[in-house]
């Protein structure tokens, strides 16, 4: 995992975290390996999904919305 890598993981919301995990492309490299199970552990730490933010990605049409 590179610092730029940690650095945007570190700063990117619950939110962020869970548009990306759901719209993301199968290659997105914050996902593979030790990048991909430190975005996890962030992921986790910052709550993972709630129903709020699940209802709230039911209605956004892509990544960037």
């Amino acid at each position: 995992m590179t610092n730029n890598e940690k650095k945007r993981i570190d700063n990117m919301s619950q939110y962020e975290m869970a548009r990306l995990w759901r719209f993301a492309p199968s290659n997105e490299t914050l996902f593979s390996d030790d990048t991909g199970e430190y975005f996890k552990k962030v992921f986790k730490e910052k709550g993972w999904f709630t129903p709020e933010i699940s209802k709230r990605l039911t209605f956004s049409k892509n990544l960037y919305e």
